[in-house]
């Protein structure tokens, strides 16, 4: 909890609550957005701390234990719960003041906001379309030949591994029979 900020020197108390409530109006939707992120941040760190709280205590199974040590746990357990209604209903709010931001928005479609370039201004040219579709298909007749190539030297690499294998294979039997 914060204390209100005192009114500085040579001004009317009033008037800085004037620019408090003006700087308040003028918050925009991309800081809300920030807001309502470090909102959830804190959200996930007070639920970690109250699954570490719950982890830490003690379950009531008959066994006695220093009521003092439960009860400080048990009140730290529910000002954390009490701290996440809050930081949930700020979220509320922050969500809310949001959606009443962008409501008088259109939405754009999503293929507008892609930044491309046409030829000549217009969107479907004939001799362009045939153009890439020739450009297309002899990179596939390349890609193909390639291919075709890399399978003839992969097969060339296994007959040369295959080979070496039988050497190394014959030099050890005849080292085994000369001992």
């Amino acid at each position: 909890m914060s204390t209100p900020p005192l009114a500085a020197a040579g001004m009317p108390p009033g008037a800085f609550s004037g620019a408090q409530a003006q700087a308040a109006r003028e918050v925009n939707t991309a800081s809300l957005c920030r807001i309502g992120q470090e909102t959830v941040q804190d959200i996930v760190f007070r639920t970690m701390e109250i699954f570490q709280l719950l982890r830490n205590m003690q379950l009531p199974n008959g066994v006695t234990y220093h009521t003092g040590t439960y009860q400080d746990r048990l009140g730290k357990l529910q000002e954390h719960l009490r701290q996440l209604s809050i930081l949930f209903r700020k979220l509320r709010l922050v969500y809310d003041k949001c959606n009443e931001n962008c409501a008088g928005l259109d939405p754009v479609p999503i293929e507008q906001l892609i930044p491309y370039v046409e030829e000549d201004g217009s969107k479907h040219d004939d001799r362009g379309a045939s153009s890439q579709l020739r450009f297309a298909t002899e990179e596939r007749r390349e890609i193909l030949e390639v291919n075709k190539k890399l399978k003839q030297k992969n097969q060339q690499l296994k007959q040369i591994m295959d080979q070496l294998r039988n050497l190394i294979w014959d030099i050890n039997a005849m080292l085994a029979m000369r001992n």
